[in-house]
């Protein structure tokens, strides 16, 4: 069988993409479906993601999507097999390296099968895949997703979003916002506990935001046990109000409400990258992570990062020397991250005019 070469020198008549999960990836990926879509518009896109994940982008018109329930353990790749009956694919961007995203692959009939770099693979990902994308250092996730395009052919970049928000959910956010102070929305936890900041320092910028700058404060999060503590926390040691949305919205309606914010507080985490998909900026708290590889892309300048210092103290060594995208997930690696350091952020964006970005 003769090898197709890539670049393509024509479009594929059918492609599939596989990335099951998380939200920030997913996200992430919106632009370069975008952009593949601006270039070749007759291509008909298929998209294999998680339940959860296809609750933020499952309503993108011009897209089928096949969800991967990972509830149903070794079971789910029959189910995305069953979706899957009948299609056959010319390309597959194979866009996650993990063993259940490589066994979810073997229901996905195409013969190129794009990939990462050997430098980036791991659990087995090459055994999976007969094509890679260039290997490349230091980049962001959101440019890595970019290079499966370009690798395929498409060169322009079309950063733009758009991921549909249902009109309701806006005018619920609007309503919740409603008023002439500026927002500020603190999302205080990660799905990795160990990039959470204190709850206490999360209310102290709070409460500075309120009296020097004159925000109203929001928080948002999950239904788990672990950010209603958090939140329950945060409110407790406040001195000033806050409108606490823990566990009370969905995925749509925090869009809508990161849509009507002025600015997001957050650890690495999906939030973050949501309100980067809505125009938002967000002040990124990191030392567990690199945000220059998957901190807010947009936002880069009003990040903390303390990522060098956690390096030097708990692994002795630069974060230059590090492996790229190396996590540092040490009890107390977030405590590198100071009050006067998200202050100082905070003040630039307000000088920087920060409040009339919304």
């Amino acid at each position: 069988m003769p090898v197709t070469p890539l670049p393509l020198l024509e479009p594929p008549g059918n492609l599939c993409l596989l990335r099951l999960s998380a939200l920030g990836d997913v996200s992430h990926l919106v632009p370069v479906v975008r952009s593949i879509q601006a270039q070749w518009p007759a291509t008909r896109i298929h998209w294999c993601l998680g339940k959860l994940e296809h609750q933020l982008v499952g309503d993108i018109p011009g897209i089928r999507f096949h969800v991967f329930d990972k509830t149903l353990g070794w079971r789910a790749p029959f189910g995305l097999r069953r979706q899957l009956s009948g299609e056959r694919f010319d390309i597959l961007l194979h866009a996650q390296v993990s063993m259940r995203a490589n066994l979810a692959s073997l229901t996905i009939p195409a013969p190129v099968r794009l990939g990462y770099d050997r430098g980036r693979s791991r659990d087995l990902h090459g055994l999976f895949i007969n094509r890679r994308i260039p290997a490349a250092s230091g980049q962001h996730v959101l440019d890595s997703f970019f290079s499966f395009a370009r690798t395929l052919g498409v060169d322009h970049r079309e950063l733009r979003w758009d991921i549909p928000v249902p009109a309701a959910d806006r005018e619920a956010a609007a309503r919740l916002t409603a008023g002439d102070e500026p927002v500020l929305i603190i999302s205080p936890c990660s799905s990795h506990p160990l990039r959470n900041w204190r709850a206490e320092r999360y209310a102290q910028v709070a409460d500075y935001a309120v009296a020097r700058h004159g925000f109203r404060i929001v928080l948002c999060g999950g239904p788990s046990a672990l950010e209603r503590t958090m939140g329950d926390a945060i409110v407790a040691a406040m001195s000033s109000p806050a409108r606490d949305l823990i566990g009370k919205d969905t995925i749509k309606q925090l869009l809508a409400l990161l849509e009507h914010a002025n600015l997001l507080i957050s650890p690495d985490s999906g939030p973050m990258h949501l309100a980067t998909a809505v125009g938002t900026p967000v002040i990124g708290l990191h030392a567990a992570s690199n945000p220059r590889r998957s901190g807010p892309y947009l936002s880069q300048r009003w990040c903390v990062d303390r990522y060098d210092d956690a390096a030097r103290k708990f692994l002795r060594r630069p974060a230059a020397a590090l492996r790229w995208g190396a996590r540092i997930e040490r009890p107390g690696v977030m405590d590198l991250v100071t009050v006067d350091d998200v202050v100082e952020r905070l003040d630039a964006f307000v000088a920087d005019g920060g409040p009339t970005q919304a």
